[in-house]
């Protein structure tokens, strides 16, 4: 130790090591070297660096103080003013890249943005100049397999930097900057030096010497800026960034010991300018590391996250964020904002956005990110902040519910399969335990509540390596049985959709889908997190363009007016009308649909227009302007505007003579769009005459809300029958009413006392019985079971009623809510007999397409089923196919409320507008 010591001393007067001769030099020599020779470490605290034995010089001397440190405790008197550092939105900060300051010219380049920001106070992130960082690695690989062209790479490093410097500087600036770098240079060679005898470097001897990289680049921008007349100083962020390394490859910053470190700095080194190295950092053991690839950014972020900055500004070399991978061969679209989330989702799935990691920092205070391009000063770039702010600066943005598509190549599906799944703790970590013991990354996994399957995409240069270790490690229950198989679907693509709350948005998903099977394309797997930012899809690697273009085109290419008659203004019309206020610029600006309400018509009044409705005024203007109601004039007034060729009536009502008329519409060429569930659950004939229409003419006809409001049911419907596949059973909870009641009829609870609550809180009709009774739900069902093929009646569909029969007469609503207690045992004892069997009761419809029928009756359901886990009033339909035979397909949300009903409406009217021109 004494010996270390005396080294350590030696430092502050032979900072830099001596050059190796390597006529004499021994493996002996240059460990001595490392033992023997330390520069100062350029923290504000004392330390060694230790590692197996070598004691490395581990960072850069700071730029007014060298500090030497030894095994004892060492006291600092620094005799320079101590300052507080200032925090909050007088400072903004900027990260630029390895190609921002890739030449002298762009390093002038950088310098001139920097001086022209009117930022109070800055703080600039720099990269190391392109190509450095993979220079200082191919050293580091050079000296390890004992190449002994290190030595003239090393040359090379030092030419580039010694060029740019003079042709940025001169006089003191230059001559400062070039001493430096030729300390750092023979640094550099003596410890190359000692590992190309040792034939190894630690993980930490590498960022040690990479790091340097973005060391020389700071301080020759702080240089060129200083040399400009603005003060500015250069910050070693080994000096404040405080790290820990984890066991994947990542770090995770210890912002309490940053936050010190730099309270620290600044106090030494106040400025209103400070250029900050990127990329590196140290541990709480003071021994230099680094980010990790796409560190820089991270470094800005986590600098803008400790100075509580403005914003923080990444520059690149692209306009900003687009919406697709331009490269893929269309014209991919420029978004002027994105939430955290969905930046998140985006950048994890490939797109060129931003590490996920680095998004954290600044999200934990609000700070928004903006991305920019230095070679185009002109374009705004992408913000990137709370969805709050997207609100408030761009509603249009927020309206986009689908803002990006990002796709991986090259993966593989792997599928765990069996009955001795279900049920059985530990399985899914016995499979992704074996996963990770090959160190396969799994990109996507999916299973569904049957517990029956997981499957997961890997790269596919990994699915060898998986599938052998998932096929040794189940080896006894697949000999057995219990699992079926393990199965590889090599050759996949996966399509990510991105959007905040997209998923909670009626239609959203049923428009992907729909896309995607008009362009033939099938999807192997489906996978979408609660958090609603993305549905992911899997798909065949030849598919991928097709595929992308085709959704791409869908949300972001569709050009149409349309001009629209509404039918009844009640709550979901009125909710409706106010929905197409709220996005009727934003439909015209951004996507080129003109969605004109020429008339709006109630069962006494209507109100006509002959440009469009004033949808901001449209209650006033009923009131001052409304004529008596008259649905043949109507309909021709909106159906006879020759300066908008397409033409749509949407009915809100659930009047079956409206439901009459649709056939008439549809023969003069006028499109239907209706939550109205009478025409679908009428009549056959009147049923499979407007299908028949439907097909044969270049007219739509779109029902979506008609079963579980916006949920997209009976889109996926189509969606799987269109891709050829075959449904066997549809079982769904369709009733809001129902589920509600259900969901919170245990514990003892009275039927008519949940019943009463449902009322109370709004789920029921005002009078319960035409929940209770079960019709509605027989409406679905039959809507389904024709969806599906089956030619059914209403009639043919047996209902299950939870109407007592005595109550069935009753006069009013309120006698039926008197009497019902009196009838409470027999439910009481269904559900106390299914809660001693481990069971739940539930309300259901079901489409049995294999035996040709459907019923709608109380059934009971184990509580590890899917359908026993609702809340609220939610709904859920299970497809059961041949596809998804073992696992059926599920739907689940919120199936009612004025809201997701006018929601559900709206998407079919935008789906119309993205249809028009093909038959559906």
């Amino acid at each position: 130790m004494a010996s270390l010591s005396a080294a350590i001393s030696r430092s502050s007067s032979s900072p830099c090591f001596p050059p190796p001769n390597p006529n004499t030099a021994s493996l002996s020599h240059h460990r001595n070297i490392f033992h023997s020779q330390c520069r100062a470490f350029p923290l504000s605290r004392p330390s060694l660096f230790l590692r197996k034995g070598l004691t490395l010089p581990p960072g850069r001397e700071s730029q007014s103080t060298r500090i030497c440190a030894s095994v004892a405790d060492v006291s600092l008197n620094l005799s320079v003013e101590e300052k507080q550092l200032p925090k909050g939105d007088t400072w903004s900060v900027h990260k630029f890249g390895g190609t921002c300051v890739g030449t002298s010219q762009r390093i002038k380049n950088v310098a001139d943005i920097i001086i022209k920001d009117d930022s109070e106070r800055k703080l600039v992130v720099v990269s190391a100049m392109s190509k450095v960082t993979d220079m200082m690695y191919d050293l580091i690989n050079k000296a390890q397999s004992r190449d002994e062209n290190y030595v003239a790479a090393l040359d090379v490093v030092l030419e580039k930097h010694s060029q740019t410097a003079h042709d940025l500087l001169d006089g003191d600036h230059l001559a400062s900057f070039l001493s430096q770098l030729h300390q750092d240079i023979n640094n550099l060679k003596a410890m190359l030096r000692a590992i190309y005898i040792a034939g190894h470097a630690t993980e930490s001897f590498t960022d040690f010497v990479v790091g340097h990289g973005e060391l020389w680049s700071a301080q020759m921008l702080s240089l060129v800026i200083r040399k400009n007349g603005v003060d500015c100083k250069w910050m070693d962020t080994r000096e404040v960034l405080i790290v820990n390394p984890t066991s994947s490859n990542q770090v995770d910053p210890d912002y309490s010991l940053s936050q010190q470190g730099l309270e620290k700095w600044y106090s030494l080194n106040p400025a209103k300018v400070i250029i900050a190295t990127g990329f590196i950092a140290s541990t709480p053991q003071n021994i230099p590391t680094t980010l990790k690839r796409d560190g820089s950014d991270f470094s800005a972020a986590i600098m803008g996250a400790l100075f509580r900055a403005r914003q923080v500004t990444i520059w690149t070399d692209v306009d900003g964020v687009f919406s697709a991978d331009p490269r893929k061969g269309f014209e991919a679209v420029i978004l002027k904002t994105l939430s955290y989330q969905e930046a998140w989702e985006m950048s994890y799935f490939g797109a060129n956005v931003l590490h996920p990691r680095t998004i954290i920092p600044v999200m934990r205070y609000g700070i928004p990110i903006i991305i920019r391009n230095i070679f185009n000063l002109s374009a705004p770039g992408t913000k990137i902040c709370h969805p709050s702010v997207i609100e408030d600066e761009d509603k249009q943005d927020l309206q986009n519910f689908v803002k990006g598509f990002a796709t991986i190549d090259n993966l593989a599906l792997v599928n765990v399969e069996g009955t001795g799944m279900a049920g059985v703790p530990g399985t899914a970590s016995a499979i992704f335990g074996a996963v990770k013991d090959v160190g396969a990354n799994v990109i996507m996994i999916s299973q569904a509540s049957s517990e029956h399957s997981v499957c997961f995409a890997v790269p596919e240069k990994e699915v060898k390596a998986v599938a052998e270790a998932l096929q040794s490690r189940f080896r006894q229950a697949l000999d057995a049985g219990r699992l079926s198989q393990v199965a590889v679907v090599p050759n996949c693509s996966i399509l990510a959709a991105v959007g905040q709350k997209m998923a909670s948005t009626p239609g959203v998903s049923a428009t992907l889908f729909n896309a995607l099977a008009k362009a033939s394309i099938n999807v192997r797997a489906i996978a979408q997190g609660c958090s609603e930012y993305n549905i992911t899809v899997v798909i065949k690697r030849e598919d991928c363009i097709k595929a992308l273009r085709a959704v791409h085109s869908r949300f972001y290419l569709s050009r149409t007016t349309i001009a629209m008659g509404i039918i009844g203004p009640g709550l979901i019309g009125s909710t409706l009308l106010d929905q197409l206020r709220d996005q009727a610029s934003v439909l015209k600006e951004e996507f080129n649909i003109d969605l004109r309400v020429m008339g709006i018509i109630s069962s006494k009044s209507m109100l006509l227009s002959e440009s469009g409705i004033d949808l901001a005024r449209w209650r006033e203007l009923r009131d001052e302007k409304g004529e008596v109601a008259n649905l043949d004039k109507f309909v021709h007034h909106v159906h006879g505007n020759h300066f908008i060729p397409n033409t749509a009536i949407v009915d809100c009502t659930s009047d079956s003579i409206i439901a009459g008329h649709y056939n008439d519409w549809l023969r003069k060429g006028i499109h239907v769009v209706t939550p109205n569930k009478k025409a679908n659950s009428g009549p056959l004939d009147q049923y499979l005459s407007l299908r028949a229409l439907q097909r044969q003419s270049y007219t739509h006809y779109f029902y979506e809300a008609t079963v579980g409001a916006g949920l997209p049911i009976i889109s996926t419907l189509r969606g799987l029958l269109e891709t050829g596949d075959r449904i066997l059973q549809i079982e769904g909870i369709f009733s809001g009413t129902l589920s509600y009641i259900f969901n919170n009829f245990k514990d003892g609870r009275a039927f008519s006392e949940v019943v009463a609550e449902a009322k109370e809180a709004g789920y029921t009709e005002p009078d319960p019985r035409d929940d209770l009774s079960g019709t509605d739900v027989a409406r679905k069902v039959i809507i389904l079971a024709r969806e599906s093929g089956l030619k059914l009646e209403l009639s043919d569909i047996p209902v299950e009623s939870l109407v007592p029969e005595p109550l069935r007469d009753c006069a009013s609503a309120q006698e039926f809510m008197q009497q019902l207690p009196k009838f409470d045992q027999l439910l009481s004892k269904k559900q106390e007999e299914a809660e001693n069997a481990g069971e739940v009761l539930r309300y259901v419809g079901v489409v049995d397409v294999t035996n040709k029928k459907g019923t709608v009756e109380l059934r009971r359901y184990k509580k590890d089923h899917p359908f026993a886990h609702l809340s609220g009033s939610d709904n859920i339909i299970a497809f059961t196919t041949r596809r998804y035979q073992n696992q059926p397909l599920i739907v689940r949300g919120p199936g009612a409320g004025a809201q997701v009903t006018a929601g559900g409406i709206f998407s079919d009217i935008l789906r119309l507008a993205s249809y028009l021109g093909a038959p559906s």
